[in-house]
């Protein structure tokens, strides 16, 4: 399985924020939108992510506020990517490796989405339950004379 086939499914919304703006209104619209990040873009290009914790590392650096800090102050500005081609276990070991929980996707340096590890982790789980139910499926339509075979060829 592929990043292009996590965001097929996720679906395209897609939240940005510039360097510029302050970690105030990044709370706020992490708040209100219930996400976990907010990739920063500069000039349509990816300069940074500020994902939660460098929310919280920036309220407790500044006494608690997140008045008067940017998002420039507060954001990671070397994250993790991955493009729409990179597999799925790559992409789980780099965020094992990293403790990275947001990977934004870019393709031929355009931002294409953000891979979560819920995201990586719903997969794996949708996989294995698909998995899953082909093997139940299998083994109740096994063919009755494969069974007989096999019991005859058990007893000789």
């Amino acid at each position: 399985m592929k990043v292009s086939d996590i965001l097929r499914l996720k679906g395209k919304v897609l939240y940005t924020i510039t360097p510029e703006d302050s970690l105030a209104q990044a709370a706020q619209l992490m708040a209100e939108k219930d996400i976990g990040s907010l990739v920063v873009m500069s000039h349509d290009r990816v300069v940074g992510i500020l994902t939660f914790r460098e929310v919280i590392q920036a309220a407790v650096k500044n006494g608690g506020s997140l008045e008067g800090v940017s998002v420039y102050r507060a954001m990671d500005p070397g994250p993790l990517i991955c493009t729409l081609e990179t597999e799925m276990d790559e992409v789980r070991r780099m965020m094992l490796e990293r403790h990275a929980r947001y990977l934004p996707v870019i393709d031929n340096r355009e931002l294409k989405g953000v891979i979560s590890f819920y995201d990586v982790a719903k997969a794996v789980v949708d996989s294995q339950n698909f998995e899953n139910r082909m093997l139940k499926a299998y083994i109740r339509d096994w063919p009755e004379e494969d069974d007989a075979a096999a019991a005859a060829a058990a007893r000789s």
